[in-house]
């Protein structure tokens, strides 16, 4: 059986998002991936006997057999000495079709089976809680709205009284839209707490079936610089119930082509790294796309906005994009454009007045412009409550700290990116229009990314630090990639890449040692350089072979049960780095071992949390950063191998 510290569940995007935090479905209430509860419960009765098949309490467990995680399902098979029943949860968070990625709806499987070659009457229970559409100590008032449709018998809740995007925040859920149920067959009610779904199933040998959805519409998703705006599959006015008949037409098919997804990625995933490597990549795929929002602007052009989860609740935070690029690239290249966009127009609004690039435009869900390092007396990150429309005012010397900035790390972000992007799409427009931008960041990159002085990096829970290696190693590759991106442009950037190459020439003079490189260029510790990835994955030739050779063999012996440590700083680890650095080893060997810890911590973390990024490598224990966008990082052995 898979065992994960969490279990996703429903996965489609930062609000509507359930997990089981414990081993099997029947060990616990499910939960919001921050933690809060949202029971979902189902029980099956067979021939009279009450079993719970999902949460806690109710009735006895129905015995679990078997449990998987592939990227977009999670199924159970449970088994009496009379039935079998089969449960399964799936996203189909398809690469080809962003209209149906972008449909926040859940397909659940269930089927049931004789085991004694009799016949069973089975009743199936399932049992929504309301919570899912409120937050707050009191219970408001809730209306149930039931829609039947010759193929689709359907019901939404939601409060009463609605207020679209009244707040924002980090660990917190939704106080606006609605739930939706829908089935072919059976009977929907609300009971005053939950949204229930009843339906009988007689099965022999041959299984019998039910089919259902799980929707929710939250009306209005992202307020994107002043613009509600819908989710990216209703752009152009398709309504939920609409999006709900068309999902349950097309079930059999979404999950045939799920099922091919997940065989292809694993297959992959094995050659690379074997079952761990499969394993780290069927945790982390739904929570990467769960963990953004994906709408269009008012031009229409695709937005994919991501949240700092159990961070800060910043939205599109330039450093958390930047590592979640690997999953995007190798599956959604077009998605690494739309999470560049928002960025680019902040950065042209006459309050960012810096030659570097911002950090974040927003706290989710409300894009307003950056929060990190602003003004205080304007600072209300730590209310449930939208910030100052910063993105309307005019340039101000003290709007931002410069000190709360990380002008290498985003410069350098966003050019790898907008690089990765036109490289792998094809579409060099974006970039294109905004190469103003990208001239202004790379010169700050080459004045100040040598050696940067006391800056942070993405890092930044590590605090600051003067000479940064890696940091210098971004620095380095970004102007490389700025390079190339001028001759997709048909410019010529080899001014650009002869610099690269002088840097990683002085860079490697200044930061070697006898065993690995230094973790500032005075000669301390030692650190990941897993900003040197992409030197690889585009072949820029800053370093030979034997570099990345005996860096990586470096790793081995500062390896702990759970992984490999950012730095000498400290035990704790980041694991998309962890990947990021097991993608330089040429050698197989070297690669899984780098590898197997992470697979080692989800399958022995006493945490009961979503995969986390940020944790402890001696005792598998989490330190924050939950249910994160930048485990797409975990896929950059993909872009490498």
């Amino acid at each position: 059986m898979t065992r994960l510290p969490a279990l996703p569940l429903i996965t489609a995007d930062p609000y509507f998002s359930v997990w089981m935090p414990a081993d099997k479905l029947t060990d616990a209430d499910t939960a919001h991936w921050c933690g809060i509860k949202q029971p979902i419960c189902a029980y099956a009765t067979i021939d009279g006997q009450k079993l719970r098949i999902l949460g806690a309490g109710g009735a006895p467990a129905m015995p679990t057999c078997d449990l998987s995680v592939t990227p977009c399902t999670t199924r159970a098979v449970y088994q009496t000495e009379t039935v079998a029943l089969s449960l399964s949860f799936t996203m189909p968070i398809l690469p080809d079709d962003l209209d149906r990625a972008s449909t926040p709806i859940c397909l659940i499987d269930l089927s049931v089976c004789s085991l004694d070659h009799k016949q069973h009457s089975v009743q199936i229970d399932f049992e929504f809680t309301d919570e899912l559409c409120w937050r707050g100590e009191w219970h408001p008032e809730i209306a149930a709205y039931p829609m039947k449709y010759p193929d689709l018998n359907m019901m939404s809740i939601g409060r009463l009284e609605q207020k679209l995007l009244c707040h924002s925040g980090d660990s917190i859920t939704i106080d606006w839209g609605y739930l939706y149920l829908g089935s072919e067959g059976g009977e929907l009610c609300y009971n005053g707490k939950a949204l229930c779904l009843t339906q009988t199933l007689v099965c022999t040998e041959q299984p019998a079936r039910m089919r259902l959805l799980a929707g929710y519409d939250d009306i209005a998703s992202i307020l994107y610089f002043g613009l509600p705006c819908k989710a990216w599959y209703a752009r152009n006015g398709k309504t939920f119930p609409c999006a709900m008949r068309e999902t349950m037409a097309q079930f059999d098919e979404l999950l045939a082509k799920c099922a091919a997804l997940d065989e292809n990625i694993l297959k992959e995933a094995r050659a690379i790294g074997g079952e761990d490597y499969a394993l780290i990549t069927s945790a982390a795929y739904r929570q990467v796309f769960a963990a953004h929002k994906l709408i269009a602007d008012r031009e229409g052009n695709m937005v994919f906005i991501s949240k700092e989860n159990n961070s800060n609740g910043c939205a599109g935070t330039v450093d958390v994009s930047y590592p979640s690029t690997p999953m995007l690239l190798k599956f959604f290249p077009e998605l690494v454009n739309a999470i560049c966009r928002p960025v680019l127009h902040f950065a042209k609004t006459d309050v960012w007045s810096y030659d570097f690039a911002p950090h974040d435009v927003g706290r989710y869900p409300i894009i307003n412009g950056q929060v990190y390092g602003a003004d205080r007396t304007m600072d209300v990150r730590r209310k449930p409550a939208h910030q100052p429309p910063y993105y309307l005012m005019p340039a101000k010397p003290e709007r931002y700290s410069f000190r709360s900035q990380m002008p290498v790390e985003e410069s350098g972000n966003m050019l790898i990116m907008l690089y990765a992007a036109a490289q792998f799409t094809g579409d060099t427009t974006l970039a294109r229009e905004n190469l103003d931008l990208c001239e202004k960041w790379v010169q700050y990159l080459i004045e100040y990314g040598e050696d940067p002085g006391e800056q942070l990096c993405t890092d930044d829970f590590a605090g600051h630090l003067a000479h940064n290696v890696n940091l210098s190693a971004k620095a380095m590759v970004g102007v490389a990639c700025y390079g190339r991106l001028l001759q997709l442009l048909g410019k010529d950037g080899s001014a650009y890449q002869d610099m690269a190459q002088k840097m990683a020439k002085s860079w490697l003079q200044r930061c070697a040692k006898p065993v690995g490189t230094a973790l500032t260029f005075n000669g301390d510790g030692w650190s990941m350089k897993y900003n040197l990835a992409w030197d690889k994955v585009f072949d820029l030739g800053l370093f030979d072979d034997a570099f990345y050779d005996s860096e990586t063999r470096s790793y081995l012996k500062r390896i702990n049960e759970y992984g490999l440590p950012l730095d000498n700083r400290a035990v704790y680890t980041k694991s998309d780095w962890e990947l990021w650095c097991a993608s330089l080893a040429r050698d197989n060997e070297v690669r899984k071992a780098i590898i197997a810890p992470v697979a080692r911590f989800l399958r022995e973390s006493p945490d009961r949390v979503a995969f986390s990024d940020w944790y402890y490598t001696d005792s598998g224990k989490h330190v924050q950063f939950i249910a994160r966008s930048v485990q797409g990082g975990l896929f950059m052995p993909f872009l490498t191998k």
